[in-house]
């Protein structure tokens, strides 16, 4: 894959966040406070879509991440969302420990690279948006109103004595509230009824809120670091000494 374009070239639009830009996407009036710019909708990523990145230590490297999925912001934006270290990210906004750089999307099937969210993928969320727009209005903001399973395996990593040992625990699935707030669910095994665990069961509880979450893996990653792969091991130990 060649690196030979750069994103930031392929957008001349002026900046989405800049005051007199940003519009409320059901009213159409401006926003008062551009930063206040919340996420109201998820979809899932169904179609293998990956997010491309690069860092400042293998800078010939390129890398590719599965999606979770993307997400509509009250003006009207769309971007990939991907979970990156302890919090679920904007693919274009990433930043990590050894200086990562978004490069792109590539769509495998097409053998595509492009820039822009996808337009079925607006499309999407634009309807769900709109059809669901007055009851989410009315919510409280601790209100859940969308859940998406977690359909790329993401897992967490816990510990309680500063990684002296820890514990690797599946992502089920992913909670978006009235305030824009998204959290990761995973289960509490003492409440589990029944099996297999989906997204909505009573057994679910948003790990950010544990004190001994730490950050976000890959199912591969946390797969090698589980098996003491030696260059996972390396790569998991440069990220707790930055």
């Amino acid at each position: 894959m060649s690196k030979a374009d750069n994103p930031s070239n392929k957008n001349n639009q002026s900046d989405p966040k800049s005051p007199d830009n940003v519009v409320d996407i059901f009213t159409r009036r401006k926003v008062k406070d551009p930063e206040n710019n919340p996420i109201v909708r998820l979809a899932p990523e169904l179609d293998g879509i990956e997010m491309l990145y690069s860092n400042d230590v293998n800078k010939e490297k390129m890398f590719s991440m599965k999606i979770l999925c993307w997400a509509l912001r009250r003006n009207g934006e769309v971007e990939a969302m991907v979970p990156w270290l302890s919090r679920l990210v904007s693919a274009a906004n990433l930043k990590d420990p050894l200086n990562g750089h978004w490069e792109g999307y590539y769509d495998s099937r097409h053998e595509r690279l492009f820039y822009e969210a996808p337009v079925h993928k607006i499309v999407e969320l634009e309807g769900a948006a709109s059809y669901f727009h007055e009851i989410e209005e009315k919510a409280e903001e601790s209100t859940v109103i969308q859940e998406i399973p977690d359909n790329i395996g993401t897992h967490a990593v816990m510990t309680s004595n500063s990684f002296q040992s820890v514990t690797l625990t599946q992502i089920t699935s992913w909670r978006l509230f009235a305030d824009g707030q998204i959290k990761a669910m995973i289960a509490d095994t003492e409440k589990i009824d029944a099996t297999p665990v989906l997204a909505g069961d009573e057994c679910l509880y948003p790990i950010q809120e544990k004190p001994e979450f730490k950050y976000f893996f890959h199912h591969i990653i946390a797969n090698k670091i589980k098996a003491g792969d030696p260059e996972a091991m390396a790569a998991f130990s440069r990220l707790l000494d930055q």
